[in-house]
């Protein structure tokens, strides 16, 4: 498995590069390749210690409703079944992962405890001698609800009556530091729109999106003779991991010790702490490993996918082409908890207005609950949305205004020195040379006025 990666350009920013790679240029072979392709490469299924016992979800089967009553009788019925777990076995319940960065507050529980409030929310877990007792016990689990409205939209969601979708948070959005959204304040937008040519509005939506790994989440916890748990997961951040799942053990953290390896896909997908703390659990109460791993229609319909965001851009803009003003309304849908949408919004807020000197901005970034499953990480996320809205609005602008689209990117791309919106300075900035270089290795014609356009001055503008 190799790649053959193009030939770097040494003409851009000379004085800032060094010329002693080995890499860029040539073929290189993957450093995992040869154990993919042999077979040698070891993932964390491939752990199958002796008495191994298996664990299955009961997930709910509403949107949103209150539990009213919960039937154990006929999964302990079931041949095979050990132990069935409920909210009231995990020592601390309710979390919420950005803890460890000082973001809150707990809003997720393990295991359902009075509601649910997204269709697949794990209520209970069984443990079973076999996949298929767990699986025929987590089935034979009888739960009554209340049902209570749901509401799937973002907007819908904050409109005023909406129902409550997350006690924990009390409203149906994440507050930042006492706001309801993040916020980005810098120049006078309205003044900018009373002096344009032209304003332009649109809105660009996407839906969640699945990363659909090859290697579905899951990991087995091994009980050690000195009473530390030893957890094999294809987790993408093992320490991570490791800190949430003691915290919510409420044990020591060098009672565990992850061991991480081959991740079998993951892109954001697997950083969430949502199977080792039950499974570590069911292995302190039985005392043997347990493996707790995601089917397929799991990884589908309950793993965090990146969020659905839905984005309003208003423009303010000058027949010359110059964006004088930019008005930007972005609603996050975290689905029914917090977990990494949080961060992810203040990371869009962190890339608006996109990479182009605009004088006046304002931006509203809300991080949404709806009754969805729960999204988080995924690729560049917070970043990637926007960015597809961003640049589909720069294209708009531009055959709004018969204007050639790159032109336009280079009549406002921001230059060195230039004030963010964020009131940080801009410096090598390197998006006007990234454009030309761009158009002539496409066969994209340029007039040389844009041609001698420099990231390092605003001359000729």
């Amino acid at each position: 498995m190799t790649y053959r990666l193009a030939p770097i350009d040494k003409g851009s920013f000379a004085a800032e590069r060094e010329d002693d790679f080995t890499v860029i240029g040539s073929v290189v072979q993957r450093s995992d390749a040869l154990g993919h392709v042999t077979g040698r490469t070891e993932f964390f299924e491939d752990v199958a210690p002796r008495g191994m016992l298996h664990l299955k979800m009961h997930r709910s089967a509403r949107h949103h409703a209150r539990i009213r009553s919960v039937d154990l009788t006929g999964a302990l019925e079931v041949p095979g079944v050990t132990r069935i777990l409920t909210h009231a076995d995990i020592p601390n319940n309710i979390y919420t992962p950005l803890k460890l960065i000082g973001v809150g507050p707990d809003d997720e529980p393990i295991l359902a405890v009075d509601k649910v409030r997204y269709l697949g929310e794990p209520i209970c877990a069984v443990v079973a001698e076999s996949e298929a007792a767990a699986l025929e016990g987590a089935a034979r689990i009888r739960v009554e609800y209340e049902d209570l409205p749901a509401v799937f939209d973002v907007e819908e969601a904050l409109a005023e009556g909406a129902p409550l979708v997350n006690e924990y948070h009390g409203r149906n959005f994440f507050t930042y530091e006492g706001h309801h959204c993040r916020r980005i304040r810098f120049g006078d937008v309205e003044q900018a729109f009373g002096q344009a040519d032209h304003v332009f509005e649109w809105r660009y939506e996407s839906a969640p999106i699945e990363q659909a790994p090859t290697e579905t989440t899951g990991c087995v916890v091994v009980p050690q003779a000195d009473g530390r748990l030893r957890i094999h997961s294809d987790t993408q951040a093992c320490f991570f991991t490791l800190d949430n799942t003691a915290l919510i053990l409420q044990t020591p953290f060098n009672k565990l010790r992850v061991v991480g390896g081959t991740v079998g896909g993951g892109f954001g997908g697997k950083v969430d702490v949502v199977v080792e703390p039950v499974a570590c659990v069911a292995a302190m109460v039985t005392d043997r490993p347990v493996k707790f791993v995601y089917n397929r229609y799991e990884e589908m319909q309950v793993s965090s996918p990146r969020a659905a965001e839905r984005i309003y851009i208003k423009d303010a803009v000058m027949n010359d082409g110059r964006i004088i003003g930019r008005k930007v309304t972005l609603y996050v849908d975290s689905g029914a908890y917090a977990r990494h949408t949080p961060y992810g919004t203040t990371k869009a807020a962190a890339h608006l207005p996109g990479p182009y000197s605009i004088p006046n901005v304002w931006a509203d970034c809300h991080c949404v609950f709806t009754n969805r499953t729960p999204s988080s990480a995924m690729r560049g996320f917070g970043v990637t949305i926007g960015d597809f809205a961003l640049e589909s609005q720069m294209d708009r602008v531009a055959r709004a205004l018969s204007m050639d689209p790159l032109q336009l990117r280079l009549i406002n791309a921001y230059r060195d020195g230039d004030l963010k919106a964020h009131r940080k300075v801009a410096e090598g900035t390197a998006l006007v040379e990234v454009i030309q270089k761009a158009a002539e290795m496409s066969g994209h014609e340029l007039p040389e006025a844009y041609r001698r356009m420099s990231s390092t001055t605003r001359e000729g503008l």
